[in-house]
């Protein structure tokens, strides 16, 4: 199942500008980086971009080796850990994680880190690197998605500190099946107004 949106630009801005749209990990204590999940560029005043947001996302790591496994369909609730076999290492779905609303992926290898990845539609979410042996990763998504403007950023990367600093808009898609997202704002000269995204025409699961 997906949410089905569609970014209108209705804003002043000639410099044409990119539109990133990335979720946070709220598991973490800190005020990590987050990577730019999509984007958006090149559309133009008055332009229209669909795009579809998942409900649904998959698991994948990566071992020291540059060994990258398979993607597995996850849910919140569910432990994945990196396993050594016979065949070499593996990522496996290990049963539940110690809290019902995150998913967990444990280094389960005698040694050497990982990395552990969060992906919707294939594209990378969210990321964990340098996870040691025995230690684990741990991921929780609100359902809501985070937009804005941002330049040099580049879709499946982390985003630096000072785009995560210019994004500010969150849009609640809780129970929502499909809307728009009109973005407005810009312009040129000394005091160009702020971009603004808002959610219109909301269609309700």
């Amino acid at each position: 199942m997906s949410i089905k949106l569609n970014l209108i630009n209705q804003s002043d801005d000639l410099n044409n500008s990119s539109v990133v749209i990335f979720q946070k990990n709220v598991a973490t204590d800190f005020d990590e980086r987050a990577v730019a999940w999509r984007v958006i560029r090149s559309c133009g005043q008055g332009d229209n971009h669909p795009f579809e947001f998942p409900i649904e996302f998959t698991v994948g790591a990566a071992d020291g080796y540059g060994n990258t496994t398979p993607q597995m369909p996850a849910q919140f609730g569910q432990m994945f850990s990196m396993e050594r076999t016979s065949s070499g290492d593996r990522l496996c779905l290990n049963g539940p994680s110690t809290n019902p609303t995150e998913v967990q992926v444990l280094n389960n290898l005698p040694k050497g880190a990982i990395t552990a990845n969060i992906y919707k539609s294939g594209r990378l979410l969210a990321t964990k690197v340098a996870i040691a042996p025995q230690q684990k990763a741990v991921f929780q998504f609100k359902p809501t998605i985070w937009i804005g403007v941002a330049s040099q950023v580049v879709e499946g990367e982390i985003m630096n500190a000072a785009i995560m600093c210019s994004v500010n808009t969150e849009l609640s898609l809780l129970g929502v099946s499909s809307a728009d997202i009109v973005m407005t704002g810009g312009g040129q000269g000394s005091n160009p107004r702020p971009f603004q995204f808002n959610l219109t025409n909301i269609v309700r699961a």
